[in-house]
This record gives C-alpha cells, sequence and structure tokens, in this order.
C-alpha cells in the first residue's frame, strides 16, 4: 500500500523509490521530497524531506562507494516523523541512483530505498519578457476536457461540479485547455499564465488553487503531472509559452504539515492567531511599528492559508527546491509568484538568487498589489526607492494601471485631469521604476472587477484601452474572455468575474470558442485583437523600441 500523499505518477522509477522503501513487512513507509532529482546541477546540497512513522531518529546512511553522494548532514526535526537529509551531489554522476539506509531503533524493519538523480536535457530554458503577451487562464474555469476526473473519491475532499454556485468546483482541467491550443494561439498570444495547479486537497472554495497541500503534485482534478507536461509540451510545440503560478507566503490548512507540523517555526505564528492586516505600506513606512509590520507580513493571509516562515532556512530550501524542480521537470518559462510582499523580503530574494544560479535570466513576476506606482517600484530589483536590500524580483505588476484603467477609457478627458489624463499622468511616472518594460501590464485579472462592468453597446472605449495595452511599455497580460467581452464585478463573489467560458463544458448550448458560436459584437472583439496581438508578434519596435507619449488635448476648451 502506498502512502495517500506518495507522488505517483511522475515515473516508474520514482515510484520503485517509495515501494522499495515500504517492501518489508514492519517496516514504516516512508515518503520522500523531492521524489527525485538531477545531477550536475550547480547548487550541489540537496535537501530530502522524508517523512514516516518515526522516521526522526532512524540512522541514516548512503552507499558512497557506489553513487559519489555523500551526506553533509541530518537535521531532526521537532516532529518524530520528519528527517532532512542533506546529500552533498558534487561527485555524483548524473543518472545515479543513491541507495539509502534507514535503520530504526526497537522492533521496527529497516527500510533501504533507492532515490534517483536523474541526468539534465541540456536544453535551454527560454522566459517571457516584453515581446510576448500573457493570456491568463484559470483552469476550472475554461473548458473541461476529461469529466471523469471532476471528482476524486480518494481525495479528503472530494467537492462536486456544481456550476451554479460561482464558487463552486466547475470542472475544467488541463485536457480542456489542451484541446483549445489552437484557439488561444488564433488569439495571438505568445505565453499562457494558468492559475495554480497543483493539488488543493480542501474543502469546498478552492476551485482557485490558491491553498496548496502538495507542492510536488497536479491536482488530480486538474489531471497528472504527466498531462501539465504533455501540456507545456504541446504549448511549445506552438511557439508558446507557459508561466506556472506558485504560492509561497502560505500553503493549505488541509496540507499535511498542518496535521503534523514538522516544528513549530515552520510557520509564522503557528496557533493562527494572528491574521495580515493587508497593509502593505508598512513594508516601507520609515515610522511603521513592529506590531503592524510583522501583522502585515506574518500574520495567516486567511484562516485557511497558514503563513509559512521563509526566515526558517528548511522552509526556504524546500521552496527553493520546488521552484528549481518544477522548471526542470515540466520546462515551465517563467514563475508568477503570489502575493509577493507578504511573504520575507530577504528570503524571497535568496530564493530569486538561486533560481538565477540554475537558469540565468529566468523571469519571474511578483504579485505586489499597491495603489500607487512608488509601492510597487519598490520591489522591482534594483530600485532607488528600497533602501532595505535588493530585491532581485525582475518583473512587477502594474496594479496602478489597473485600478485607474476603466474611468480613465470611459470617462470624459478634460483639459488637465480625467479620462486619457491619468493615464498620460501614470506613465509620466515611470520614473519610479528601474526598468518600465519589466512590468506586467493589465486591464483585470482574477481577482479584479472585469474591465467591462456590463455587456457594451459598442467598442469604442474596450478597443482604445485594448490598443493602449498591446502597444504601451512593458509584458501586456489579457485575461481570458476578455476577446469574448465577459463582463462583471465581485459585488457577490469573486466566482462572478472567473466565468466558465460557453462552449468548453458538456452540456453547454452555446459554443464561443467557435465564430459561429459568438455574436457579432462579440466576433468583432475577437477579431480586432487577434488581429493586433498577431501584429504585436516578433515586432521589436513595440516589445524593445522607446515609448514616446503626448500629452491629451480637448477638443472644447473654455472661452
Amino acid at each position: 500500500m502506498i502512502h495517500k500523499n506518495m507522488k505517483t505518477l511522475i515515473s516508474a522509477a520514482a515510484l520503485a523509490v517509495c515501494l522499495s522503501a515500504s517492501a518489508a513487512k514492519n517496516a514504516p513507509k516512508l515518503d520522500f521530497e523531492p521524489p527525485f532529482w538531477w545531477g550536475g546541477m550547480n547548487e550541489t546540497s540537496l535537501q530530502i524531506m522524508v517523512h514516516g512513522d518515526g522516521v526522526r531518529d532512524a540512522a541514516t546512511t548512503v552507499d558512497s562507494d557506489v553513487s559519489g553522494a555523500v551526506i553533509d548532514s541530518i537535521v531532526r526535526l521537532e516532529s518524530p516523523n520528519y528527517q532532512l537529509v542533506y546529500l552533498n551531489t558534487a561527485k555524483v554522476k548524473p543518472g545515479t541512483t543513491v541507495n539509502f539506509s534507514f535503520k530504526f531503533s526497537g522492533k521496527k524493519k529497516p527500510v533501504k530505498a533507492a532515490y534517483e538523480l536523474r541526468t539534465r536535457d541540456g536544453r535551454q530554458h527560454p522566459t517571457f519578457d516584453a515581446s510576448d503577451v500573457l493570456y491568463l487562464i484559470m483552469p476550472d474555469r475554461f473548458a473541461d476536457g476529461d469529466p471523469t476526473n471532476n471528482v476524486i473519491p480518494s481525495m479528503r475532499f472530494p467537492e462536486p461540479i456544481d456550476r451554479t454556485k460561482p464558487n463552486g468546483r466547475h470542472g475544467g482541467d488541463l485536457k480542456g485547455i489542451e484541446n483549445h491550443l489552437g484557439y488561444i494561439d488564433s488569439l495571438g498570444v505568445t505565453a499562457i499564465w494558468l492559475n495554480p495547479v497543483l493539488e488543493n486537497d480542501m474543502p469546498g472554495g478552492c476551485y482557485h488553487g490558491y491553498a496548496t497541500t502538495d507542492y510536488y503534485r497536479v491536482d488530480p482534478r486538474f489531471g497528472t503531472n504527466e498531462d501539465y507536461v504533455s501540456l507545456i509540451a504541446k504549448t511549445h510545440e506552438r511557439g508558446m509559452k507557459v508561466v506556472m503560478d506558485m504560492i509561497f507566503n502560505h500553503c493549505g490548512s488541509e496540507h499535511p504539515w498542518l496535521h503534523d507540523l514538522p516544528e513549530r517555526n515552520w510557520l509564522n505564528h503557528p496557533d493562527g492567531d494572528v491574521m495580515t492586516n493587508f497593509r502593505l505600506s508598512t513594508i516601507n513606512d520609515p515610522y511603521v511599528s513592529q506590531y503592524d509590520l510583522d501583522k502585515s507580513v506574518n500574520g495567516w493571509f486567511v484562516k485557511s492559508m497558514p503563513d509559512l516562515n521563509q526566515r526558517n532556512p528548511h522552509v526556504l530550501k524546500y521552496l527553493v527546491q520546488n521552484s528549481i524542480w518544477w522548471i526542470e521537470y515540466s520546462r515551465i518559462d517563467g514563475i508568477r509568484m503570489d502575493t509577493y510582499p507578504y511573504a520575507d523580503m530577504h528570503a524571497m530574494a535568496d530564493w530569486i538568487r538561486a533560481i538565477h544560479k540554475e537558469y540565468p535570466g529566468y523571469n519571474i513576476v511578483g504579485e505586489c498589489w499597491y495603489g500607487e506606482a512608488a509601492g510597487t517600484a519598490f520591489w522591482q530589483n534594483g530600485s532607488r526607492l528600497n533602501l532595505k536590500g535588493r530585491t532581485e524580483l525582475p518583473t512587477v505588476m502594474d496594479f496602478p494601471l489597473m485600478l485607474l484603467a476603466p474611468k480613465a477609457f470611459t470617462a470624459t478627458t478634460l483639459p488637465w485631469a480625467g479620462g486619457l489624463n491619468d493615464i498620460y499622468n501614470r506613465l509620466s511616472l515611470d520614473y519610479l521604476y528601474e526598468d518600465p518594460q519589466r512590468v506586467l501590464t493589465f486591464l483585470d485579472n482574477h481577482d479584479t472587477d472585469r474591465f467591462l462592468p456590463t455587456l457594451p453597446e459598442n467598442l469604442l472605449s474596450w478597443k482604445q484601452a485594448v490598443t493602449f495595452l498591446l502597444t504601451s511599455r512593458g509584458i501586456p497580460q489579457i485575461y481570458y474572455g476578455t476577446e469574448l467581452l465577459m463582463h462583471g464585478d465581485r459585488k457577490v463573489a469573486d466566482g462572478c468575474v472567473r466565468q466558465d467560458v460557453p462552449g468548453g463544458f458538456p452540456g453547454d448550448s452555446q459554443n464561443e470558442f467557435t465564430a459561429a458560436g459568438r455574436t457579432d459584437l462579440q466576433n468583432e472583439a475577437f477579431n480586432y485583437l487577434s488581429r493586433l496581438a498577431h501584429w504585436r508578434r516578433g515586432n521589436d519596435a513595440i516589445s524593445r523600441g522607446s515609448l514616446k507619449h503626448f500629452m491629451p488635448e480637448s477638443r472644447h476648451r473654455a472661452a
């Protein structure tokens, strides 16, 4: 019997690790994270988290004469069921199997386990930049390509499908996205950013993916790890990239750590008695109290999302390796890091340095949600506004632009204020950014109201906004459904701006993935955005040229 948290469907070799570790009668069943690794990495210190009954105090050895691997240190955490093995892989040849032996006291049988250190494929890892247009997709709401995985009975919380509930699970999955890659490609975008795909085995309402319960497993309601790799490979075949959404500020409250905490300082405020105040201004406030700052960055995001302590070196090492594992295993082309400022600034800078040690120039965009440009610019690497140290973060998200866009593109422009003057004034603050071309621009996303509050009668304002987005500085992101004129706000629930795409789900009477299934106004929108995005592809004047803007002038001046 394999432990329910075992990382299955990764490879036969990885599975054999765990099978060999549990084969002996009366021997503890052991899980390993990462489930496998690679030889030839620039960083040669590998942390292996071993989890199993009583494994903390087991005497652990490796066959260094055979594999060349050496144990540098063993960390015995507070929980009796965790042991961290720090393995030195400097002399390990890629493709080597490391044989572990765990000896227990008492009547427990010893456990032998084979751990695979694979050979890297050596291919270059591309990344995303201002030449790209990102297409943001919430997998649960895009398309259901495999109804058989809608409910997984073996999960602790097998939430049923109910598309009538805005915050319920609707059944979209990776196969549904793969089935519609032609549609996405035809839109002219060059990269797909998927909201989180890792396991969220949580009570109802976690269709969004932001409460991770397994960092090495795709949520089985979306598919398998192999399905994720397949989707990325087929996206690459079309010349498009994939950006992975990661969350390291917090995990889900049903993560196994919360049922058997490795040590108390694995979390900030482990009793869950402090919630964040959501006041990111405390981070760069010169007069801030330690009380307010602690609540901001160490308080839990919500009760179902415990705050991880990145200052704990073992937690940080775990998170670093998890990122590198997904880059190497799945060949993702970039990372979007959720709730970036809520995590420890200096630890996250070390996280980025570790990624760049393996993949120089790899792009990472951090969600830094501020209402003003100075707050956002503070987080971009090299910012002159940040006197607390280098963040190493290459790209930040332009929330200030997003917040003013709905009114700016629809309101009347007066001689000195309002309308397009707001856009002009916003761009005039770009001197705050270290690199304005490394700012992710967007009109809306999964956390905001849709750019369109209601279905418009004509597309004049919509076209102006989309044109600005795709021809201005930065890295533009289109939220799925923008091309279909999806509209709405979050007054009832966040799920109201995370709509299903008609035609993506069994039983849909309308298929908006096809021109025949769209209205004339929708086709006008789709065709306009598609022509503009295709024109942008490979256009160096847009992606690498300099920007010049002219002040808006009203046609009507006061006498």
